[in-house]
């Protein structure tokens, strides 16, 4: 048996040693990280996953803390990845190192990793889809991925999560403007946390009114939009996930319950309208468009090594001997006939 199958067999047997040193490797992209997860694809679809994103200070490490320790109560097994800032010098996590899970700390089974966002769009890289794959194979219950949310386009986060909750500061009228900007179309729950402070009630409000647009019409969350549209009766259809809002006071835990029954609502209206296997689809469609632009990127660079680089191609650049769409179709032209050859086969 090789390293990496004993690997894979000690994390389904439960190892979190064994967890730890698969996520390392995903996150590191090690040499055979590809044939790992693919290996764990068989045994996942079981873990339910929620994304946790909003503003910087709206107390997301904290909620999440709190759900994590309010699920272990119930007995159930969790796994948290928390997107961090990426170091401009090292690519990895800024805040990696600090106590984040404190009411979870020693506790084997609130498995909690702190991954760099490495520059990518809405602070989650391919990276995260595969730790949340080996989260899920190794058979927790809940995984929780909480965002960086520093003004990146969070939308990201809609590709790994079942279910997105977007934390709002009270008294944030201008955060609540903000969010038309794209953020409010991917929340299925919107979380008003520290409500015990002025300009709660207001910022529930704001949203309520945001969410019933009269000229919008009301709006669905990522997914409940699409039931909606495929509707052939619109005017009357009650089928769409309505966004709902949830006060919380993370920091003494109240409301952290109400939040985790509109998560466990929304799980269900997922699974009985068909949603979440509908969701997969778009997201394993995802996926594999991501996969095949970078491989291809990487098969172009190769390419361009063999050839000396781009500096020749440049140069006739400027010198206006060729342009840049000539020296593109050049390039992959071999790419091309190959792949025409494949698929007239």
């Amino acid at each position: 048996m090789t390293a990496e199958e004993t690997l894979i067999d000690d994390l389904l047997a439960g190892k979190h040693r064994a967890l730890a040193r698969v996520i390392t490797k995903i996150e590191n992209r090690s040499p055979g990280y590809r044939e790992l997860v693919s290996q764990l694809h068989e045994h996942t679809g079981s873990a339910e996953v929620v994304g946790i994103t909003g503003s910087p200070g709206a107390g997301k490490s904290t909620l999440v803390d709190k759900m994590a320790a309010t699920y272990r109560e119930r007995g159930e097994t969790v796994g948290v990845i928390a997107i961090d800032p990426s170091s401009p010098f090292t690519g990895g996590a800024v805040l990696g190192d600090r106590i984040r899970m404190a009411s979870n700390v020693g506790d084997m089974d609130v498995f909690f990793r702190s991954m760099s966002a490495r520059g990518s769009l809405g602070g989650l890289s391919t990276a995260t889809t595969d730790a949340v794959k080996a989260l899920d194979a190794f058979g927790k219950d809940r995984i929780i991925v909480e965002t960086v949310g520093a003004g990146q386009n969070e939308i990201e986060i809609v590709k790994t999560a079942d279910t997105v909750a977007v934390l709002v500061p009270p008294g944030s009228g201008d955060d609540v403007q903000m969010l038309k900007a794209g953020i409010l179309e991917i929340a299925d729950i919107f979380v008003v946390n520290k409500a015990d402070m002025d300009g709660a009630d207001r910022t529930v409000k704001e949203l309520r009114e945001m969410i019933h647009m009269q000229d919008a019409g009301p709006m669905a969350g990522h997914h409940g939009a699409d039931a909606i549209e495929s509707s052939d009766d619109t005017e009357d259809d009650d089928t769409g996930w309505e966004p709902q809002i949830v006060e919380t006071v993370a920091k003494t835990g109240e409301g952290v319950e109400e939040f985790l029954e509109t998560l466990e609502k929304h799980a269900v209206w997922l699974e009985e309208t068909g949603e979440l296997e509908e969701q997969a689809r778009q997201r394993y469609g995802a996926e594999i468009r991501t996969l095949l632009r970078e491989d291809t990127a990487d098969l172009i660079e190769t390419e361009l090594e063999a050839r000396g680089g781009l500096d020749e191609y440049i140069d006739a650049v400027l010198a206006r001997e060729t342009d840049p769409y000539t020296v593109a179709d050049e390039v992959l032209a071999p790419l091309a006939e190959c792949v025409e050859r494949q698929r007239d086969r």
